[in-house]
């Protein structure tokens, strides 16, 4: 049979059916031509039931993405008679003032709890049916959940998402008895604690579930919630706390092999190998130690046939620390404890073998300090697992013990294995996943020692050795490609196109210095990245700057300056300033801050758009390079800030001058011209710091309606990118330098020379506090004016950098930059 229409492929498929004689297409004919699913699902609302650390804390995170929350529990056992709301919802009403409160904060900005509506089960299960969405965050008993469900099938509506956040029963079993519509709509939603820094949300389906289902919440978590969404199979513990528990436990039962302390191993398994600085004990302690002895038990018992599940059986010195109630933080103490002596505070280590607390220990590793002045994580890693102390054979246990294992787990609890690295990743703050852990260190070499050593690998992976496939994870072309176990062979990761991760694009370089890579990302767009400690922003980093923009504008449609590290930027170089002001080079400093602000002014004023994409730390002159981008598509997990005066300085880059122009643009007819600029000068006189994206706004770093927030990190870069193609096929014209910016001269520098004396006579600013601020306050009022004045922008640049090189000549300010550099805090002087 020959068909005329060849157009698409789906529209063909439905058209041959119907002519075989299948009837009742009319519906699927009209979604595939109208390109839609036969149901959009659109979450206006979320109903959380359980107010609970969980519960609380992923009601403000809905709410801090924009939702209407409504959060649920139960009639406290004392008001069941009581007719008086507020005593009714005295669990619930607590429970969010407990998140609200708790550091660090569960919402993005605090105006975002308005949109949580407190309630309980009896008397607002009822409101559930207006809802588009309900989690389940109970207690974790399978007979509660399930009286839970029972009530919310009595009043939501047919096709509400209705999910749970257990973390260890099985989810099938938590339908039964639902009827089809609940369990077609019905799958697990594991988010980890705190929901809104961990990354992760396992979606864990069941047989019932309707496969559109998953794929929205797949999707919807990851574009609108942030999330790392991870498909689980319904497995124990899932796929994180599988591994991450087996990771532990099996470091748990090393140390007993090598006669190892607590403080020793949190210090091979922390930041040193792209762990967080939480290491193992630590976090212990902050989860609960019972809760994790009772995940290791859940796979004990429910695993059987796990190959390793020796590894979950309890030490007897774990068994003692729970049985003596030290659970870690929830109970006072656990392998760490907090004590007072004469000093103030102090923290306590466990010793494992008397079982008594004692001073902490400075642990000791040759291969250690080594490896602490190389930045590469990938090259410390190497340096670690092959060297020849006692840190490097720990090293090489703990890294066999973790390859044997997650090779057991394809396909028990994923067919695909980047979905274990991302669950690490995202869950429990891996810089590096397991397998990609496993590449760096060569998977065929590594194969031979293991097996020499004794460990047992999967049969799948000697296969793909056979085969010729030496590594889990490949680049092909910008696009990282995983090592498929089902079909023996590569396939790109899942919406590859909206993540764009710069390491990837190493074929596509197009410039490169010791410090900076100038990448090609596709689209006649460019992206530069540089690579210092913290990121920090030098010579190298402003000549990269320069450079990246040069060659922009001559083959490319604009430039992303973004990076793959833990963070943007914290800030300008501190150490060069303090060297160049300690030996007194003050003209070698005149040029460095000369030549930093024009570096800022050329990504204002280049001839194509310069977007940035920062995340985590960006501070100082990291926040001032994006006060002079064209736009800014930031992480909603950026902290930035200009914070130059806890150091004894003022923003020199350009960052006091964009203030002050903004604050001149703000300024209205309505109210007094003294509180815009008021604002801006409290706002770096205390070096405030936004602790989120959307708080940036409120500050004035980021501008409504032009600046965007990214709320899942991963997927900045490509925003960035489509901003830069945005703005190009705009018609993007080059602004005009501004001779505009009104500054009100010594109208305003008495009003603020009166604010800074108040905080200093109430105890909240020192002698050299006031100093500093009284330089911001005379540049930030255009200097000793008479009247008010229209200037320039260099005119307010030349003030800025001669307050700087001021400052940089004052004692205080040199023990400010000192005790940064040697403790990373500075000190009150």
């Amino acid at each position: 049979m020959g068909l005329l229409f060849t157009g698409r492929n789906n529209f063909t498929e439905v058209i041959y059916q119907y002519a075989a004689g299948i009837k009742s297409l009319t519906s699927k004919i009209v979604a595939l031509l109208t390109n839609i699913s036969p149901m959009k699902r659109i979450i206006k609302k979320v109903a959380v039931l359980g107010s609970g650390v969980m519960g609380s804390r992923i009601a403000c995170h809905f709410a801090g993405v924009g939702l209407q929350v409504l959060l649920l529990d139960i009639v406290p056992n004392d008001a069941k008679e009581n007719t008086n709301p507020a005593a009714r919802n005295k669990l619930v009403n607590d429970a969010l003032q407990a998140a609200i409160k708790s550091n660090p904060s569960p919402l993005y900005t605090k105006d975002a709890v308005k949109r949580i509506t407190t309630g309980n089960f009896d008397d607002n299960m009822k409101d559930i049916v207006t809802y588009d969405w309900i989690i389940e965050v109970v207690v974790e008993r399978l007979d509660i959940k399930q009286q839970v469900f029972e009530k919310v099938e009595q009043f939501r509506k047919p096709g509400t998402l209705i999910t749970s956040n257990t973390s260890g029963i099985p989810i099938h079993m938590l339908s039964e008895g639902r009827s089809e519509d609940f369990k077609k709509n019905f799958c697990g939603t594991h988010f980890f604690n705190p929901p809104r820094y961990l990354r992760l949300l396992e979606i864990i389906p069941t047989k019932d579930t309707d496969p559109s289902v998953v794929d929205f919440l797949m999707h919807y978590g990851d574009l609108h919630l942030g999330k790392t969404t991870v498909l689980a199979k319904d497995t124990p513990a899932f796929i994180a706390n599988r591994v991450g528990v087996f990771s532990i436990m099996s470091i748990f039962h090393i140390i007993d092999e090598l006669g190892l302390t607590i403080d020793e191993v949190d210090a091979l398994t922390g930041p040193i190998i792209g762990r967080p600085k939480s290491a193992t004990f630590r976090t212990a302690d902050v989860v609960g130690i019972d809760t994790l002895v009772k995940v290791a038990k859940g796979v004990a018992d429910n695993c059987p046939d796990d190959e390793a599940k020796n590894i979950f059986t309890i030490p007897a010195w774990l068994d003692k620390v729970v049985a003596s109630n030290w659970l870690g933080d929830k109970t006072g103490q656990g392998f760490f404890k907090k004590i007072k002596s004469a000093s103030g505070k102090e923290i306590q280590t466990l010793n494992l073998q008397t079982m008594e607390y004692g001073a902490r220990q400075k642990p000791k590793f040759a291969s250690i300090d080594a490896a602490k002045p190389v930045d590469d994580l990938k090259e410390r890693i190497k340096m670690l697992n092959n060297a020849n102390d006692k840190a490097g054979e720990f090293y090489r246990k703990f890294h066999y013990a973790l390859f044997s294992y997650i090779s057991f787990r394809i396909p028990e609890i994923s067919d695909e294995l980047y979905r274990l690295d991302d669950a690490m990743m995202a869950g429990f703050g891996w810089e590096i996943g397991a397998f990609e852990s496993w590449d760096l260190l060569g998977v065929q070499d590594t194969v031979k020692k293991m097996q020499d050593a004794g460990y047992k690998i999967a049969p799948w992976v000697q296969e793909m050795l056979n085969t010729g496939s030496a590594s889990f994870y490949k680049i092909e072309n910008g696009k990282r490609l995983y090592y498929d176990v089902a079909s023996k062979k590569y396939k790109p990761l899942p919406g590859a196109e909206s993540f764009i991760i710069l390491s990837n694009y190493k074929e596509k370089l197009v410039w490169k210095s010791s410090t900076c890579n100038l990448y090609d990302i596709g689209d006649d767009v460019v992206a530069l990245q540089w690579n210092t400690k913290m990121n920090s922003i030098g010579g190298e980093v402003l000549e990269g700057i320069n450079k990246s923009i040069a060659i922009a504008e001559e083959k490319f449609k604009g430039l992303v300056i973004a990076n793959d590290g833990p963070n943007f930027s914290a800030g300008a170089n501190v150490g060069m300033i303090f060297m160049y002001a300690i030996e007194q080079e003050y003209d070698e400093l005149d040029m460095a801050i000369r030549f930093f602000q024009s570096t800022m002014m050329r990504v204002r004023y280049s001839s194509v758009p310069v977007v940035v994409a920062p995340h985590g730390l960006t501070l100082g002159g990291g926040c001032e390079m994006n006060l002079h981008a064209d736009k800014i598509c930031a992480a909603a997990e950026t902290y930035i800030g200009l914070v130059e005066l806890g150091v004894g300085l003022i923003p020199g880059g350009g960052g006091t001058k964009e203030f002050i122009l903004r604050a001149s643009d703000d300024m209205h007819e309505d109210e007094p011209e003294t509180i815009t600029l008021k604002n801006r000068f409290l706002t770096i006189a205390t070096a405030k710091v936004a602790t989120s994206g959307f708080e940036a706004y409120d500050l004035g770093i980021l501008r409504k309606g032009h600046d965007e927030i990214i709320l899942n990190q991963s997927r900045r870069i490509a925003e960035a990118k489509r901003s830069v193609i945005e703005m190009t096929e705009e018609g993007y014209v080059i602004p005009v330098q501004r001779n505009d910016i009104k500054v009100h001269g010594r109208n305003h520098l008495g009003a603020l020379y009166a604010g800074i004396n108040g905080m200093w006579r109430a105890g909240y600013a020192t002698d050299h506090d006031v100093v500093v601020a009284k330089k911001l306050a005379y540049v930030m009022c255009g200097g000793d004016l008479s009247e008010p004045t229209l200037v320039t922008e260099q005119y307010l640049l030349d003030l800025e950098r001669e307050a700087f090189l001021g400052l940089c000549g004052e004692k205080k300010t040199l023990e400010r930059i000192q005790s940064v550099l040697k403790s990373g805090k500075p000190v009150r002087n």
